[in-house]
């Protein structure tokens, strides 16, 4: 007989799967987990290219397995799973110099571009699992870093 009981996940996944709990946020959970992982840029001491690509990369693969499971619990594309908006805020501001800045101009900048998601990055909401929650953040935040790098260049 098969069951329809979807099995929660552990504490860990969640926290990490809602961004420190800002997805459960009533007003604009992905703002508010766009938010916490500024909090957490600002925070963080300045990266090399190595710390920022291993950091990335692995965030990238903890968000796909977190997604993965809180859309498993939740159901397509759960609006509780923020932690996509991390992998898209860091990429934005990826290899670039550190300052709050910076990171505010990124804030609104990948917000704008999520909300808008140009291709490709609709398109790929429709990958399986985790990869179509993650893949479209991280599109947009590789949008976002070469929108901020062309404004400090004519800066």
């Amino acid at each position: 007989m098969k069951s329809n009981f979807k099995m929660e996940m552990s504490f860990p996944v969640r926290l990490i799967a809602t961004g420190f709990f800002s997805g459960y946020s009533v007003f604009a959970p992905g703002t508010a987990g766009t938010a916490v992982a500024l909090v957490i840029y600002c925070v963080l001491p300045p990266l090399g290219l190595l710390a920022w690509s291993v950091g990335l990369g692995v965030l990238f693969g903890v968000a796909v397995y977190a997604s993965s499971e809180g859309e498993r619990v939740w159901g397509k594309d759960p609006g509780y799973v923020v932690i996509d908006e991390f992998v898209g805020f860091f990429a934005t501001l990826f290899m670039l110099a550190p300052s709050i800045g910076l990171g505010v101009a990124g804030f609104f900048l990948f917000r704008a571009l999520d909300i808008l998601k140009p291709p490709p990055a609709r398109q790929s909401e429709g990958l399986p699992g985790g990869w179509g929650i993650v893949m479209d953040d991280l599109i947009v935040g590789i949008y976002g870093n070469l929108i901020l790098r062309a404004a400090l260049w004519i800066w």
